[in-house]
């Protein structure tokens, strides 16, 4: 008797050392992402009208674009933005969630005039970013260029789709 529980001892711990065995895992290489020209968008002084800076833009229109936006991305090219056009005039609110470079997000009310912007917002950062009032566009720039360019609560933007 003796004898079979140590064998049955056996045949169960060889069964569970053989299904706890350890799958080989397979690697998944998640390719990067890319910036892709779909428009241009220019921003212009308040009073005099004058051209400020112009930027080639990616266009978040999609409720995944929208939500993604510039996500799992190491960095953007100075010349280069993220335009978000919502559905609705509504406040919107932003995050630096899986966003790994600071960031200028400027919100713009539907007559095309900047409302407000955050600065230098930190990466990673899950803080609500609100615009201040209702708004359908935001614009994400790299962090500094707001100030470079002096943009200002009033000034505008304009965009061509491609």
């Amino acid at each position: 008797m003796k004898h079979i529980k140590i064998s049955l001892y056996l045949i169960l711990t060889v069964f569970v050392f053989h299904s706890c065995k350890e799958e080989t895992k397979k690697v998944v290489k998640a390719e990067p992402v890319v910036f892709k020209k779909e428009g241009e968008l220019s921003i212009f002084k308040q009073k005099t009208d004058s051209l400020i800076a112009s930027f080639d833009i990616e266009i978040a229109e999609s409720e995944y674009e929208t939500q993604t936006g510039l996500m799992y991305r190491k960095s953007m090219k100075p010349d280069r933005g993220m335009l978000f056009i919502f559905p609705e005039v509504a406040g919107h609110s932003f995050y630096m969630k899986n966003t790994e470079f600071p960031l200028d997000i400027i919100f713009i009310k539907e007559d095309m005039t900047i409302a407000n912007y955050h600065e230098n917002t930190q990466p990673l950062n899950e803080s609500s970013l609100p615009s201040q009032g209702a708004v359908q566009y935001v614009l994400e720039l790299n962090a500094g260029l707001v100030q470079n360019f002096g943009i200002q609560p009033g000034d505008s933007i304009a965009f061509t789709k491609l």
